[in-house]
């Protein structure tokens, strides 16, 4: 009969590589979930910018949530999806030619549970009282879909 040797050290140091190795895949794993869900955030925006330039309010609001929030680039506030759905009507009923481009230069989802993200960049006013400026939105995944809190414009040009 052979015996073996046990020797603690070595078990340990087995354990430990064991439990490092599976930390660093956990934490691949996440880091790859977050980018995936900062570019569906980032195609979001872009279908959204679509719905804008088309002048089709309807399909641009099913980007926001019921009780969205929008601080535009002249300072005024608007508060509620209904509302602000029928602003943009009268705004495109006013002057079909106005339009607006938003392009994010950061998406970042939070670490906590990832149901709330941060986008932030610039936007252009085209045919409008600004030529563009600076906007943050906040995001939030409710029933798995990523829908806009609100939003804040800052006209800089």
């Amino acid at each position: 009969m052979r015996s073996y040797h046990f020797h603690p050290i070595n078990f340990t140091m087995k354990k430990i590589s064991v439990v490092c190795f599976l930390l660093l895949l956990s934490s691949s794993v996440v880091a790859q979930n977050k980018t995936t869900e900062e570019q569906i955030i980032r195609d979001l925006r872009k279908a959204s910018n679509l719905a804008l330039a088309q002048k089709d309010v309807l399909a641009l609001s099913k980007f926001w949530l019921n009780d969205f929030v929008q601080v535009r680039g002249n300072g005024t506030y608007l508060a509620g999806k209904d509302t602000i759905i029928k602003v943009w009507k009268e705004t495109f009923r006013a002057n079909r030619a106005t339009s607006f481009i938003r392009t994010p230069t950061e998406v970042i989802v939070n670490d906590i549970d990832g149901t709330m993200a941060w986008e932030k960049g610039t936007w252009e006013g085209i045919n409008t009282y600004s030529k563009g400026g600076s906007y943050s939105a906040m995001w939030r995944k409710k029933d798995g879909e990523w829908k806009i809190q609100a939003e804040l414009f800052v006209a800089l040009h």
